[in-house]
């Protein structure tokens, strides 16, 4: 006998979530529009800054540019993402040197691993 189930189709904020969470699990690169701009991203860490949801992500490009004005990292409000789409492409892991030392988090819900 099959029982009914009740599916309820993710909220935006859920759906982004396991979206960074995913990203970050599989060094997947991500597209998203941020401050009305398309970017693309290394997403590193993701939880809870000073009470906001952030994200550091190393940014690769920024409306289309892969200049080294546009490269580096970015500290990005999630609430603001929009239209994110982990994408088929990777990357290699974690960008630390032997010197760096992480950010304070309040949460910390997922980070890439060092390479293995």
């Amino acid at each position: 006998m099959k029982k009914n189930v009740l599916s309820f189709p993710l909220s935006r904020e859920q759906t982004l979530d396991n979206q960074l969470r995913f990203a970050i699990a599989n060094r997947r690169l991500i597209r998203f529009t941020y401050e009305s701009v398309v970017r693309v991203a290394e997403p590193h860490d993701y939880g809870v800054r000073d009470g906001a949801v952030k994200l550091l992500a190393y940014q690769r490009q920024k409306g289309g540019r892969k200049d080294q004005h546009v490269r580096g990292w970015r500290w990005l409000d999630v609430s603001r993402m929009q239209d994110c789409v982990v994408l088929d492409d990777s990357f290699s892991g974690t960008r630390e040197t032997a010197d760096q030392q992480h950010h304070r988090w309040d949460v910390l819900y997922a980070r890439v691993d060092h390479e293995t």
